[in-house]
C-alpha cells in the first residue's frame, strides 16, 4: 500500500540517521523590503540566538521551522538542526528580536525556548490545564496576560471554545502546580489535565495498601524497575501514577511487581477507573448539570415574580389582595417581590458577583461585569423604592424586582444552551478517543511460534511487542502489523476510507479499527501515546486550540467593549435623564407606572445586558472546533485555524507527480500473449524467473503472479535453474526445461529473438502511454508482452477537473522525465507542466507561483516535497495513512484518494464562511441591539425594550452563534464527488 512507503517518513526514530542535521530549503528574504545589505549594516551589528525547538520529527519539521523564521524580516540565517531539536539564527536586532523569532517558530506549530547560554540545560514542558469560570473573550484574554507574565512561562494559549489552557514552561523555574495556583489566584477554577511529561504514563489503584511505609515499599519497588522514569504516590487515593519509557518497559510489569511485593503479598494493582477522556466529559456533564440546577431554582422563585408584576396586575381580585398596604405606601406585592428576588440576586446569581469580582481585581472587564452592573441597578432601585414607600405616606414608586430575577434567569437558561452546544462541538475528539477497545485477547507463543495459551486483558495493559488475537467482528487493539491470518479491516473511523482493506501477513493495522472477517494475530508495535489513534487525538486538539488569524479580530475588540458598553449604557441613562428633567420630550411618552428617573434606568440597563461579548468570542473557535472534526471523521486532519482560513483562499494547486497523481508503485497494467498458452502457465514460468530479482519490475511482475495462485500468501514457484541477471536488460533462467528470457527490446536482439510486427507494435502503444514494455521469449520465441506503468489513481481527471470548475488552477511538478510527465498530464487534464525538478525547483516554482498573486497549495506525499509543502500557503501531504507527523504539511489526508483535496478546502471554505456568518451575526446583533435597547425607536414608534428582554436576547445571541457553527456537523462533500467513482488500486 502507497502508506507503508510513507510510514518510514517520520514516526520510527530509527530513520533519523539518513536526515541531515543541517538541512538547506530554498533562501528567503534576509532583509525587510526595501532595505538593503549595506542599509542593514549600519542600523547595527548582527547577533545570534540559539533556541530549543521540541517537536520536530524529521526534516520536514527542520524545514517547516526554517521557513517559518525566514519569513521574518532581518533574519540573515536560520539553520535548523533536527537531531539535537536546536535552531541556530542569525539576525539584525534593529529589525527582529528573539521575542518575534520565538512567536514564529511557535507560530509553525512546535514548542520553542531561547537558550541563553548554549552549556545552559533548560527544556521546556508542555501542560494543559481546565479552566472553570470563563465566560468571554476578556476572561481568555485577561488570564492568557497573567500567565505570559509569569518568569519561566514560554507561550500560553488559553482556548475559551475548549475552556483550556496549553502552557510551555520551563520546569526548573515553574512547575505545573504554581501554575494551576496562579490561574487560582486570577480568579478561575484549574484541573491539570495532562503534562509534558506524562506522555507514556499510567494511573493505578492499589489494594491493601495501608500505611506510608507501604505505600514507599511500592514506590521503591517500581522505581528500581529499568524504563521507570518517575513514580508518584497518594496513599488517599491509594493510586500511583508510574511514568516509563514504551521501549523498556509496560504497565503488566507494574502490576507484576506490586502484586508480587511484601511477604503476604496482600497488594493487588488494576487500571485507575478514570482516564484523561473521562474527566474531561465528566467536568463538561457536571457544568452542564449545574447550569441546568442553577436555571430551575431560579425558574421557581422568578415565576412568582413575573405573576404579580406582570399578570396578576390585571386579574381584579388578585390585584386588590397584592395592592393592600402593609406600612404606609409599601405593598403586599412589593414584600413578596422583594423576599423572592433576594435569593435570585445572591444566591443563585452569586457566581457573576464572583466572576466580576475576579476580573475587576485583575483590571480587565468582562460580561459577568455586564450583568452584575445590570441586574444590581435594578434589584437596589427597587429596594430604594420599597423603602420609601415603607417610610413615607404618600411616595407612589415602581419596583423593578422582576428585571433583576427574569433577567438572571434568561441567561441562566442561556448558559445552560450554550454549555449544552459547546458540549457537541468536541464531539468528535469523544468519538476518537471512545474507538480504542476495552479489552484485547494476549497471546503466549513458545519459541516456534505455537500459540500457548491466551489472556483476555484490559487494553491499557498492552505493551510494545505483544502478540494480540483479533477476533472477527472485535476492534483492533493496538497499531502492529499482522504476523498471521487474513481478513478486511474497516478503517473507515480512522482513515475515512469507505471500503474494507484487505490484511494478510506483514500488512499494518491501526488500533480502534474493526476486523470484519478472518482472525488475525498482530504484533503491537506502538502502544499509548504512540498509537496512531492518540496521535490523531492530540493533532484535532491543539487544532482546536490553534487561533485562526481572523480570531485576533475578536480578541481586539474584547479589550475595549466592556468599558465601551458601561460608558454607553451610563451616557443612555443621563441623556435620557435630562431629556426628562428639562422637558426634551412630552409627558405622555412616560408609562403610567413610572417616572422620567425610572424611564431613563430602565434604557441603560437594557443597554448593560443587551451587549454580547460572549458571541464575538465563540465565532471562530466553534466553528473551527466543529470543522476540523468534521475534517477528522472524513480522514482529513486540518492543522488548525490558520490552516483553515489559507486552505479557503486556494485557487492554484501544485501536485507532485509520484504517489499522489500516480500510485507510486509499479504494477502490471496489460498483458498480451502472442501464443495460444494458459495465462496462468504463463505468469509461472516468468515468476520463476524473475523471482531472483531484486528490480522493482521484476517485484510488480511477481506480486502480479501470485493474483493466478491459490497460495498466494506464500507461493513456491517452479525452480529456475542457470539463473543469469543482464544489468540495465532483463533476466534469463531454465525453468521446467524450458528457456525463459524476460527483458526489453535490445534483450532479445542480443539473443537473436525475432521480434514479431505484433509486438513490435505493442511496444509502440504501451511507450506512448508512457508505460514501460516487457518482452517475454519462451525457448526462443517471443511469447507474450507486459505493459508496466506506475497507473494514474482513479479519479484523477476527474478531481482535475472539478477543481476547474471550483476555479482553482492546477499544476503538475515532477521530478520525473518530460515524456513521462506530459503523458500523464495529458491523460488528467493537467496544461501546465514542470519536469525533471528537483525538491529545491518545486519550491522555487510554489514561490513564482506566488509572486504572480496565487494562493498556492502543495500537495505531495510528504517525503521529497517538504521544502515545496514548507513553502506553499497551505501544505497537503497526501496518502499519509498511519504517517500523521508529517509536521511540514498544514493539511494530512489520510487517505490515498486526490477527492479528499476536494473535501479539504470544499470544508475550509465553508467552515471559513460560518465563521464570516458568525462574525456577522454577533456584530450585527451588538450594532443593531445596543441602540435599540437605549431606545433609538421609542420616539417614533413607541417601543422600548425592557431589560429582561434585553438579557434574554443577549443570552440567545451566544447560544445562535454556537448552533451556527454546530450546523457544520451535517457537512456534506460535494455532490459531484459522490458521483465520482474512486476505485482504490490494491498493491499487494
Amino acid at each position: 500500500m502507497a502508506t507503508k512507503l510513507l510510514a518510514l517518513a517520520c514516526i520510527r526514530k530509527e530513520s533519523y540517521g539518513d536526515l541531515s542535521p543541517r538541512p538547506h530549503y530554498p533562501s528567503m528574504p534576509k532583509y525587510p523590503k526595501g532595505i538593503t545589505a549595506q542599509e542593514t549594516s549600519l542600523q547595527g551589528s548582527e547577533a545570534k540566538a540559539m533556541f530549543s525547538v521540541m517537536g520536530m520529527t524529521c526534516s520536514a519539521c527542520a524545514g517547516s521551522v526554517e521557513k517559518a523564521v525566514k519569513r521574518l524580516p532581518g533574519i540573515k540565517e536560520a539553520v535548523v538542526d533536527v537531531l539535537n531539536n536546536k535552531a541556530q539564527v542569525m539576525f539584525y536586532p534593529s529589525f527582529v528580536n528573539e521575542e518575534s523569532i520565538l512567536e514564529a517558530i511557535e507560530d509553525a506549530g512546535f514548542q520553542a525556548a531561547l537558550i541563553q547560554d548554549e552549556t545552559d540545560d533548560k527544556f521546556v514542558q508542555v501542560c494543559r490545564i481546565r479552566i472553570n469560570g470563563m465566560t468571554c473573550t476578556s476572561c481568555s484574554s485577561t488570564l492568557e496576560n497573567a500567565l505570559q507574565a509569569v518568569p519561566g512561562v514560554q507561550k500560553v494559549q488559553v482556548a475559551l471554545a475548549t475552556e483550556e489552557a496549553q502552557i510551555h514552561h520551563d520546569p526548573k523555574i515553574i512547575t505545573y502546580n504554581q501554575l494551576m495556583q496562579k490561574i487560582e489566584e486570577t480568579g478561575f477554577g484549574a484541573v491539570l489535565v495532562s503534562t509534558g511529561e506524562d506522555m507514556s504514563k499510567i494511573n493505578l489503584r492499589i489494594n491493601g495498601v495501608r500505611t506510608v511505609n507501604s505505600m514507599r515499599m511500592l514506590e521503591n519497588s517500581l522505581q528500581a524497575l529499568p524504563g521507570v522514569q518517575a513514580v508518584q504516590t497518594s496513599l488517599e487515593l491509594k493510586k500511583i501514577a508510574v511514568s516509563y519509557k514504551p521501549d523498556m518497559t509496560g504497565p503488566r510489569n507494574f502490576i507484576k511487581v506490586i502484586d508480587s511485593t511484601g511477604s503476604s503479598r496482600r497488594f493487588k494493582a488494576t487500571i485507575y477507573p478514570e482516564g484523561e477522556g473521562a474527566g474531561r466529559e465528566s467536568h463538561r456533564k457536571e457544568e452542564i448539570k449545574q447550569y441546568f440546577r442553577s436555571f430551575l431554582w431560579s425558574l421557581i422563585f422568578t415565576t412568582p415574580v413575573f405573576l404579580t408584576s406582570m399578570v396578576f396586575m390585571y386579574i381584579p381580585g388578585i390585584k386588590h389582595g397584592l395592592d393592600t398596604k402593609v406600612v404606609n405606601m409599601l405593598t403586599i406585592g412589593e414584600v413578596i417581590r422583594w423576599v423572592l428576588s433576594t435569593p435570585v440576586q445572591f444566591i443563585i446569581g452569586r457566581r457573576f458577583y464572583t466572576g466580576s469580582y475576579k476580573a475587576l481585581r485583575h483590571g480587565s472587564a468582562n460580561m459577568d461585569v455586564l450583568i452584575a452592573l445590570g441586574t444590581n441597578a435594578a434589584y437596589f432601585y427597587s429596594v430604594y423604592t420599597v423603602i420609601r414607600a415603607a417610610s413615607s405616606p404618600d411616595f407612589e414608586g415602581t419596583d423593578f424586582f422582576e428585571t433583576s430575577a427574569m433577567l438572571i434567569s434568561f441567561i441562566l437558561l442561556g448558559k445552560y444552551l450554550e454549555v449544552l452546544a459547546k458540549g457537541k462541538t468536541s464531539e468528535a475528539i469523544a468519538k476518537l478517543m471512545n474507538l480504542a477497545p476495552e479489552t484485547a485477547i494476549l497471546l503466549s507463543l513458545d519459541e516456534e511460534g505455537n500459540v500457548i495459551s491466551e489472556e483476555e486483558i484490559d487494553s491499557r495493559l498492552i505493551q510494545k511487542n505483544d502478540i494480540i488475537k483479533i477476533i472477527p467482528g472485535a476492534k483492533v487493539a493496538s497499531d502492529g502489523f499482522v504476523l498471521w491470518g487474513q481478513s478486511h479491516i474497516n478503517e473507515s473511523m480512522i482513515t475515512g476510507e469507505a471500503r474494507p482493506v484487505a490484511k494478510r501477513k506483514g500488512d499494518t493495522v491501526i488500533g480502534g479499527t474493526v476486523n470484519e472477517n478472518g482472525v488475525l494475530h498482530i504484533k503491537a508495535t506502538k502502544v499509548g501515546s504512540e498509537s496512531a489513534l492518540a496521535q490523531i487525538v492530540r493533532l484535532v486538539e491543539s487544532a482546536q486550540m490553534a487561533k485562526a488569524p481572523v480570531q485576533k479580530f475578536a480578541d481586539r475588540i474584547s479589550k475595549y467593549f466592556v468599558p465601551l458598553v458601561i460608558m454607553l449604557s451610563f451616557s443612555t441613562w443621563l441623556a435620557w435623564f435630562l431629556a426628562g428633567k428639562l422637558h426634551g420630550y412630552p409627558e405622555s411618552w412616560i408609562p403610567s407606572s413610572m417616572d422620567s428617573f425610572e424611564l431613563a434606568l430602565q434604557f441603560g440597563i437594557s443597554v448593560m445586558v443587551i451587549a454580547c461579548p460572549c458571541a464575538l468570542g465563540l465565532a471562530t473557535p466553534t466553528a473551527v472546533m466543529v470543522g476540523t472534526g468534521v475534517g477528522a471523521s472524513l480522514g482529513v486532519l486540518i492543522k488548525g485555524g490558520q490552516a483553515l482560513e489559507g486552505a479557503h483562499k486556494v485557487n492554484c494547486i501544485v501536485f507532485d507527480k509520484t504517489g499522489t497523481l500516480t500510485v507510486g508503485k509499479p504494477v502490471v497494467v496489460n498483458t498480451r500473449l502472442l501464443k495460444n498458452m494458459v495465462l496462468h502457465e504463463f505468469y509461472e514460468l516468468v515468476a520463476a524467473t524473475e523471482v531472483n530479482s531484486e528490480h522493482p519490475l521484476a517485484k510488480a511482475i511477481i506480486e502480479y503472479a501470485k493474483k493466478f495462485r491459490e497460495d498466494e500468501e506464500n507461493p513456491a514457484w517452479p525452480e529456475a535453474r542457470d539463473f543469469v541477471s543482464i544489468t540495465g536488460h532483463g533476466v534469463k533462467a531454465i525453468v521446467r526445461n524450458k528457456e525463459v528470457i524476460v527483458g526489453n527490446k535490445s534483450l532479445m536482439l542480443e539473443k537473436n529473438i525475432v521480434i514479431p510486427v505484433d509486438a513490435q507494435d505493442m511496444l509502440t502503444e504501451t511507450e506512448s502511454m508512457a508505460q514501460t514494455g516487457i518482452l517475454v521469449s519462451i525457448d526462443g520465441e517471443v511469447t507474450g508482452v507486459l505493459a508496466i506503468s506506475d497507473p494514474v489513481k482513479p479519479g484523477a481527471q476527474e478531481v482535475i477537473s472539478i477543481l476547474k470548475s471550483m476555479n482553482v488552477r492546477s499544476i503538475m511538478v515532477t521530478g520525473d522525465n518530460w515524456g513521462t510527465a506530459s503523458s500523464i498530464a495529458s491523460q488528467i487534464g493537467i496544461e501546465t507542466v514542470v519536469a525533471e525538478a528537483k525538491p529545491e525547483q518545486k519550491a522555487e516554482k510554489v514561490k513564482e507561483l506566488q509572486a504572480e498573486g496565487y494562493a498556492v497549495a502543495m500537495v505531495g506525499d510528504g517525503i521529497n516535497d517538504s521544502p515545496a509543502l514548507v513553502a506553499a500557503d497551505v501544505g497537503m501531504a497526501i496518502g499519509a495513512g498511519t504517517d500523521i507527523a508529517i509536521e511540514a504539511a498544514d493539511i494530512v489526508l489520510m487517505k490515498s484518494n486526490l477527492d479528499d483535496v476536494i473535501t479539504a478546502i470544499h470544508l475550509s471554505r465553508k467552515t471559513f464562511s460560518r465563521i464570516r456568518l458568525n462574525y456577522i451575526w454577533a456584530l450585527g446583533y451588538n450594532i443593531l441591539g445596543i441602540p435599540i435597547a437605549a431606545g433609538a425607536l421609542f420616539p417614533s414608534t413607541g417601543f422600548r425594550l425592557p431589560p429582561w428582554i434585553a438579557g434574554a436576547a443577549m443570552a440567545a445571541s451566544s447560544v445562535s452563534v454556537v448552533c451556527c457553527s454546530l450546523l457544520l456537523k451535517n457537512y456534506e462533500r460535494p455532490k459531484k464527488l459522490e458521483n465520482l467513482e474512486i476505485g482504490g488500486i490494491q498493491i499487494e
